[in-house]
């Protein structure tokens, strides 16, 4: 029986990161409203967290490139050895086949051979 309310397993990295990115624009949006200083000083603030959230954005951009790069690697790697490994089994089929039939190929030159010696005398 299947479990109805089971949700699907998500990966961390996607969501983390849109909530980091909605935290930071609703806590520049509450720093606006609820800031009781000048226009110039909140103005100033914002062009810092702004800045803050862009660097914070970038480092967390550049993690997640970078995991999705190794692991870009990690499955090329793999698929090339199985690759390799499906080619070196093909190899060895082929292998086989073409001594099955060397034999064969043999054996009935053999038994021409043999028939034909016995037919001649």
């Amino acid at each position: 029986m299947t479990d109805r309310n089971q949700e699907p397993e998500r990966g961390s990295g996607g969501s983390g990161f849109l909530g980091f990115l909605i935290g930071g624009i609703v806590g520049a949006i509450a720093m606006l409203f609820l800031a009781p200083q000048s226009g110039e000083k909140t103005r100033e603030e914002l062009r810092v967290g702004a800045q803050k959230l862009r660097e914070q954005t970038d480092v967390v951009v550049k993690e997640k490139t970078d995991q999705v790069r190794t692991r870009a690697q990690e499955f090329t790697a793999e698929a090339r050895k199985k690759v390799d490994d499906l080619s070196k089994q093909g190899k060895d089929l082929a292998v086989e086949g073409l001594d099955r039939v060397s034999s064969a190929a043999e054996a009935g030159k053999k038994a021409i051979k043999g028939s034909g010696n016995g037919n001649s005398e």
